[in-house]
């Protein structure tokens, strides 16, 4: 059985807003999210700019109780889930929660709470550590509450692969619909990774840009002046259906989900295999899995971090996937304006992606005002552009070589 696969919800909370149809319309604005940081005192640091979201506040979602019991990245997880909900309009009643799923994948979970119970531990010893530290933190727990939230009683399950962790949540969700073992499943990714902790590691791997002074241009992904990237937080859902199960229940379908690609580059621990061979593998898998050619394709999501190495060796993998077509395929990289979610990006990002195939409409690359011969793509610079738009593929890279690509199409009544 292979059920065709459809979207009927996008939920969306990073830097540029909370709430989907804000942060799409920051972006198409070309908005940065970047700011300095406020979740810690960020003074000592090499980089003290991040993509935090503002404004949250979790008791719009959870009773005051329930704080303590959950990191950020659940919190955030929740919001934005309940936006994809709102938005596909689907309810889970006891007729269909054995069948409705949860899939939410996270770089590294509760990192806030690991430090702060840390931190109370030394200070007064085991005693001090809450009864809540390890279901606060653990990466599965943004699919739990979800789940729990929402009466979901089908598959339930989490990813933690680096950077790829949401998209892979994605992919993997489409293909337990695909093959009949749910009708429908919340999906996609979440993060809270702007602690001491994880922005002063990433700095000390000079990953990060030290753009302080200017935030907001701080994250230039394929820009020659490129210096690092940004650590963004937030989360990224959608709702994934069997086409049957949605055009049943009456749903507005976003778009279908056609092509899921996984890959590994057996390579290095942090720095992408030599032209982009994982980025290219991965690529063809998703298209290969979607029945279609390169030149179907009209616009890529790209990882695009903002780092010198990867985003040359990315634009080296895309050329390679597209060969002659490349320089005419749309690419942009949101991170310019969210910053890196890390384990949440490609949930955020695939749901840009649908949201550009219901528009028909590009998110820009912002900051890009320096051409790198090296990256001589069209990255859409710094202006949204309208065009039809049929295929969309959204791809996402992590640490230890391990690579994801999902592959969208537009919807058509």
């Amino acid at each position: 059985m292979n059920r065709r696969v459809v979207v009927t919800g996008v939920g969306l909370v990073c830097g540029c807003g909370i709430g989907t149809e804000e942060v799409w319309r920051n972006l198409l604005a070309g908005k940065s999210g970047i700011r300095a940081i406020t979740h810690f005192d960020a003074t000592a640091f090499d980089c003290r700019i991040a993509g935090e979201v503002r404004d949250f506040d979790p008791l719009h979602w959870l009773e005051k109780k329930e704080l303590k019991k959950t990191g950020r990245f659940i919190q955030l997880a929740l919001a934005a889930a309940d936006f994809a909900m709102q938005m596909s309009g689907l309810k889970v009643t006891p007729e269909i929660a054995d069948s409705t799923g949860v899939y939410i994948g996270s770089g590294i979970g509760g990192f806030d709470v690991i430090e702060r119970e840390h931190s109370k531990y030394l200070a007064g010893g085991p005693g001090k550590i809450s009864p809540f530290f390890i279901p606060a933190t653990i990466v599965n727990l943004a699919a739990g509450h979800v789940s729990i939230r929402h009466g979901a009683k089908g598959p339930n399950s989490a990813t933690a692969t680096a950077c790829s962790a949401s998209a892979h949540a994605i992919g993997d969700a489409f293909k337990i619909i695909q093959r009949g073992a749910a009708d429908v499943m919340i999906t996609g990714g979440t993060e809270a990774a702007i602690t001491p902790m994880s922005v002063g590691g990433f700095a000390a791997m000079r990953a990060l840009s030290t753009r302080n002074d200017d935030p907001e241009h701080a994250s230039r992904p394929f820009d020659a002046d490129r210096d690092g990237f940004i650590v963004g937080e937030g989360s990224g859902m959608v709702i994934l259906e069997s086409l049957e199960y949605a055009q049943h229940r009456g749903a507005k379908i976003l778009a279908e989900i056609v092509g899921y690609g996984m890959s590994g580059d057996a390579y290095h621990i942090t720095q992408p295999a030599e032209h982009g061979d994982g980025g290219y593998r991965v690529s063809l898998a998703a298209l290969k899995d979607g029945n279609i050619s390169p030149d179907d394709v009209s616009y890529v999501n790209a990882h695009g971090t903002s780092t010198p190495i990867g985003d040359a060796i990315e634009t080296e993998a895309l050329k390679r996937v597209f060969g002659a077509r490349a320089k005419k395929v749309p690419i942009s990289s949101t991170k310019s304006m969210t910053g890196h979610l890390l384990g949440g990006a490609g949930g955020l990002e695939a749901g840009i992606s649908v949201l550009a195939l219901r528009d028909q409409i590009m998110p820009p690359t912002v900051n890009y005002d320096k051409p790198d011969p090296e990256c001589d793509l069209d990255y859409i610079p710094n202006h949204a552009r309208k065009g039809e738009v049929t295929y969309a593929l959204s791809n996402s890279f992590g640490f230890g070589g391990t690579n994801a690509s999902l592959l969208f199409k537009r919807w058509v009544e």
